[in-house]
């Protein structure tokens, strides 16, 4: 029952980011709608951690079964993707580099922002 409280609370922040995509007209996805709310009800303590953690846990373990899809979509358009395949190539690794470090800067800010939070002042 617990892991159903959970994962109902991570598809009602899910289907609040896809409701925001419907009326919000700007290109940005829907999940990423869903997971700046999710941050923002974390962050302000809105949606306890505990309420959330163990689906969360559970879901980060079968992520790489949710790219499987993606794979065989790519293997089924090699035909189309064959004549651009270096620039094909370079975008990807190009736009993979820039992720893993604007995720990388922005993990380290928030480590370095809780550990001054949990610094004691010896003023």
């Amino acid at each position: 029952m617990k892991f159903i409280k959970q994962f109902s609370i991570i598809l009602i922040i899910s289907l609040i980011g896809e409701a925001l995509h419907y009326f919000i007209p700007l290109p940005v996805p829907a999940s990423i709608y869903g997971l700046l709310i999710m941050l923002a009800g974390l962050q302000t303590k809105l949606i306890p951690l505990d309420s959330v953690q163990e689906a969360s846990y559970f879901l980060i373990d079968i992520m790489p079964l949710m790219f499987i899809p993606a794979a065989v979509g790519l293997l089924d358009s090699w035909g189309l993707l064959r004549p651009i395949l270096i620039p094909f190539l370079v975008i990807t690794m190009v736009s993979t580099v820039v992720v893993m470090v604007v995720s990388g800067k922005i993990t380290q800010f928030f480590i370095r922002s809780d550990k001054k939070k949990k610094v004691p002042e010896n003023e």
